[in-house]
Order: C-alpha cells, then structure tokens, then sequence
C-alpha cells in the first residue's frame, strides 16, 4: 500500500517508474547500500519526531548522519523525540525501513539536513522496506515539498574531514 501510494505521487513528474524494487531487503542505511551499491552516506535517512502539535516532522538527512540534540531544540525550540514504530505509521502510512518523504498519509512538514549538501545524488527509500530512488538535491527538495534545508546533524563532518586527510595522505 506503502509504495503505491508513493508511486502516486511521482505520477504527477511521470517518475513512478523510476522508483527501484529490491529481492533483497533494504530497510537500513546499510542494507539499502548494499542493495543499491553505494556508500551508506548517500542513502537519505527519513527521521521522524513529535512536532510541536499533533503533526510529526520529518527530517531527511545523509545516512552516516546523526541528529545533534542541542542543534534540533536550537532550531525547532523542543526537545527531539522520534516517534515510535506505530505513530511513524500513523503520522506517514509508511513502516519503518521504508519512510520517506513521499506519498504522505498525513500533510506534514519535511526538511532536509545540510549533510546531504556534499552529494550530487541521493537514495530515499520509497515507501517500502525493499524500495529507492536515485534523486538530486533539487529533486528532492521539490518531491518532498520540504519547507527548507536545516543543520541539525552531526557526525558526518567528523566522517567527511577524515575521509579528506587519508586522501591527502596518499
């Protein structure tokens, strides 16, 4: 149900059919990886919390982020508190593994995380706990309708900044 109601929504840009279906399960970062044959980072984790009233916010953000706890109160003014395995149903009418920012049950704000900046491309799932899509930032900003982009992760720089020093040390 899930991924029809995500295939729906790329209807309306005539990308339904660029959605990918994996044998193979997909439904963490590393696994979706695997499947997809990238490094986890490019995978865009959709994370949801408990908005300041009845609606969850989602946050999509680069898999080998975290969220900053200090960062997300600084810019939503509460406390991070993701939403457990049912709300996220309740709240997007997607199961955990397969949430993303598309084909929403309910109208809820997105916002993408800063960390995904470093990549031409990303892989948001698609609904389903086997499902992805290759998208720019572009793309994904205008798929999701997000409100705009945030900087509440961490981890990812500390990621980054090695990654930059063995290169330079080769």
């Amino acid at each position: 149900m899930s991924l029809e109601s995500v295939k729906a929504h790329f209807k309306q840009w005539n990308r339904e059919r660029d959605i990918m279906e994996f044998e193979a399960s997909s439904a963490t970062v590393d696994l979706a990886a695997e499947a997809i044959g990238c490094i986890p980072a490019r995978i865009a984790k959709t994370l949801s919390f408990r908005g300041a009233g009845e609606a969850a916010i989602l946050v999509v953000a680069a898999g080998d982020a975290k969220i900053d706890n200090k960062k997300f109160r600084e810019t939503y003014s509460f406390k991070a508190r993701m939403l457990s395995p049912d709300e996220v149903l309740e709240q997007t009418g997607h199961a955990i593994g397969g949430v993303c920012p598309f084909g929403l049950k309910n109208d809820l704000e997105v916002y993408l995380d800063v960390s995904m900046q470093r990549f031409e491309t990303l892989f948001p799932a698609c609904g389903s706990s086997n499902s992805a899509m290759e998208l720019t930032l572009d793309e994904l900003e205008q798929y999701s309708f997000a409100k705009g982009w945030v900087d509440i992760c961490k981890g990812w720089k500390d990621e980054e900044k090695l990654a930059e020093e063995a290169l330079q040390n080769t």
